[in-house]
């Protein structure tokens, strides 16, 4: 008989091996749950939306916090192939409607504190007709949807009967795409799976570690060290949002062996007045990603005892790609590492040939941790994964020791605060203000940030002024995509076939934004 790889049991088999075992501490709500009260729970969800009628491969939708909630959306449903849709609380209701709606979400599973965005997006026709069923988490203030604590309350703690194979899609995660609407990455159990045997084999996970988790799960970077500490049976401590000072001191109390956080997170936490007062001893490495860590962040944090690890990687990837440890980290200045376990790497030139050591050329990804598709884009995801290996769009070099830098990303991609941020989404909105003749967006570099999105524009009217540009921006796209600046210019560079030259433009415009 074998035996079928399902991440859900992840919580099943911990459940019984040491089911008194504390598997999550909830911040937020201050709850504590063992191993088998979380696979109770879980199982719990699970049966209730199964009652619902949802059916395998049926596609559910989480708008929420970091909380326990989540953690059982991810363990519970999935258990019986329902397929996890995480979404960005950051998106607007237009950018959620177009998600649920391209991802066909049958249930939508959100907290209370966004029941108004909800109640905008179910009064949408195309967001509206797709959802059957809406479940609140918390105050359970709107009318049409079942209350979460009422729906588990009243539904089985058994284990689902007919179980997901590794075959089965796991979730959709949903970023951004080159030409303005966001693309699905369809992750399996399977891909997942090798996801938390690179994670495991690349990172710093010990019998009785305490993981704290400070990203938000709609992103990978969150997910993927997530679903390895429940893998490994640690407890997992989740805040529902970032704070810079709460960190700190829950790295002492709950005695926090390891973590991940973006650079701009890092920043925020060394602002934070007196650092000499918090007990560390407790904490062994940090996994940080997103973009480059400033050297001086890097040898601070060096010499406060906490071993940083920086890692590269993609929603593609399901998060592992490259990973490098502080040893190298200082006489590899900028690099992002040599290949994780069970990942090959490649970088080529332009007909797909193998680059010599120290060259530029495309990165490449191959891997069973490797996406299996974008949603319902057979072309986009024939264009992606070639011959088994996936095309970043990412430019590096390899030096003579394997560690890979990253020089420039051919997609034009902004990396701000963590969050993939492109440029065609902004200008795609920027172009439907009647008074905007043509625009480019680019990045800049951001002390806070790493890099903000400026907006060069080529006015119709004298009048437009950057105001009515950031106003009609706000009312279209979440507070991170938004440009922090915008520069007017008579006309854009562009080559003999009509190509924007953004490199140009970044020359162009090298000075810093503002923040």
């Amino acid at each position: 008989m074998s035996v079928e790889i399902n991440i859900g049991d992840f919580v099943t088999t911990a459940a019984k091996r040491f089911p008194n075992r504390e598997a999550v501490y909830d911040v937020g709500k201050d709850q504590r749950f063992t191993y088998s009260e979380l696979n109770s729970r879980a199982n719990q969800l699970c049966s209730a939306l199964l009652d619902l009628g949802l059916k395998k491969g049926d596609r559910v939708a989480v708008l929420a916090p970091n909380g326990h909630e989540y953690m059982e959306c991810f363990f519970g449903p999935t258990k019986a192939g329902l397929v996890l849709m995480p979404l960005n609380w950051r998106l607007t209701a237009d950018e959620l409607s177009y998600i649920l709606g391209d991802g066909g979400a049958k249930a939508l599973i959100y907290a209370s504190e966004f029941s108004p965005v909800v109640e905008e997006i179910r009064s949408r026709k195309e967001a509206g007709s797709v959802i059957e069923h809406w479940v609140e988490i918390g105050n359970n203030s709107s009318a049409f949807a079942s209350d979460y604590e009422t729906l588990l309350a009243a539904s089985s703690k058994l284990e689902p009967v007919d179980k997901a194979g590794k075959d089965d899609n796991f979730f959709i995660m949903y970023t951004s795409g080159t030409t303005g609407n966001p693309k699905g990455v369809v992750h399996t159990h399977e891909s997942q799976f090798w996801c938390v045997l690179t994670s495991v084999n690349s990172s710093e996970f010990r019998e009785g570690d305490r993981y704290l988790g400070l990203l938000p799960f709609f992103h990978v970077g969150a997910t993927a060290p997530m679903i390895a500490s429940i893998y490994k049976m640690h407890t997992v401590v989740i805040l529902p949002t970032f704070n810079p000072l709460q960190t700190w001191q829950l790295l002492e109390s709950e005695q926090i062996t390891n973590s991940m956080a973006v650079p701009a997170m890092l920043l925020a936490m060394l602002a934070v007045p007196d650092l000499e007062r918090f007990d560390l001893s407790s904490l062994r490495s940090v996994v940080t990603g997103g973009a480059p860590v400033p050297v001086a962040t890097l040898l601070t944090l060096q010499g406060m005892g906490i071993e940083m690890l920086q890692g590269y990687g993609l929603t593609e990837t399901c998060g592992p790609g490259c990973v490098i440890g502080a040893e190298d980290a200082k006489r590899k200045v900028g690099s992002t590492g040599r290949p994780s376990y069970h990942t090959a790497i490649r970088i080529v030139d332009e007909k797909g040939s193998d680059v010599a050591q120290g060259e530029a050329g495309e990165v490449l990804f191959a891997g069973k941790h490797i996406m299996k598709e974008y949603w319902n884009l057979p072309e986009k995801t024939a264009e992606a994964i070639r011959d088994g290996w996936l095309h970043t769009g990412d430019i590096a070099v390899m030096d003579e020791e394997g560690f890979m830098t990253i020089k420039d990303r051919i997609k034009d991609m902004i990396i701000s605060g963590g969050e993939n941020v492109y440029p065609a989404e902004i200008e795609n909105v920027l172009l439907q203000h009647e008074q905007i003749a043509d625009v480019a967006v680019i990045g800049q570099s951001s002390a806070r940030w790493g890099e903000s999105p400026l907006a060069v524009v080529v006015k119709k009217s004298a009048d437009l002024a950057e105001a009515d540009i950031l106003s009609h921006c706000s009312e279209k796209l979440a507070k991170f995509k938004l440009p922090k600046a915008v520069v007017f210019t008579d006309i854009l560079p562009r080559n003999a076939t009509g190509k924007l030259l953004k490199k140009v433009l970044r020359d162009q415009f090298p000075e810093p934004a503002l923040e």
